[in-house]
């Protein structure tokens, strides 16, 4: 950051009083502008056994599997923001869901939380992030070709979890892959 959003004149770094964290201040109006994590929500939509992915249209990871998941805007509830994607990447809707999954990621400011719901019917489709929407039983699953380590391992969870039939929420800390791509 190197200009103030609130009246565009320079910010310098610095811990401002009562303050732990470096932050960029604007030493002209006094706005401290604090960054924080992005949240990303998303769900893993089932249909019976079979579970609803959708193939990416956009970067990154374009082409590859995903779960309808996507940062979650201002003004919404994390069910919402859920809900909004799943309608915006597959067209689909979804009854209750339950929290399955959360992962934090601070080497990239997020946190990504995942919800277990039914689909609410089969009317699918390919949104406009998406190439292919499909339903996939567990041996179908293209496991090499997932977009993110979170969707991977919500699915993981999901399939250890249902032999039993009880479905903890899960919470971890995904560490940094020394890898060429990220979410970011």
């Amino acid at each position: 950051m190197k200009f103030c959003s609130a009246c565009g004149k320079p910010v310098i770094q610095r811990i401002p009083e009562g303050d732990s964290r470096l932050r960029y201040v604007c030493d002209h109006c006094q706005t401290i502008h604090y960054q924080n994590p992005n949240i990303v929500a998303g769900v893993l939509p089932t249909w019976g056994s079979q579970v609803l992915l959708c193939r990416r249209a956009i970067e990154p990871r374009r082409g590859y599997w995903t779960l309808p998941a996507g940062f979650m805007e201002n003004g919404e509830t994390i069910d919402q923001a859920a809900r909004r994607e799943t309608v915006e990447e597959a067209c689909a809707r979804v009854g209750d869901m339950s929290l399955s999954q959360l992962f934090d990621l601070p080497h990239i400011n997020q946190v990504h939380l995942f919800f277990r719901a039914e689909l609410s019917d089969l009317d699918v489709a390919v949104g406009v992030e998406s190439l292919e929407v499909r339903l996939f039983e567990e041996h179908e699953i293209p496991w090499g070709e997932l977009a993110f380590r979170t969707v991977t391992r919500t699915l993981e969870c999901y399939y250890r979890d249902r032999v039993g039939q009880h479905y903890p929420i899960g919470h971890e800390y995904l560490p940094p892959l020394d890898v060429s791509w990220s979410i970011k």
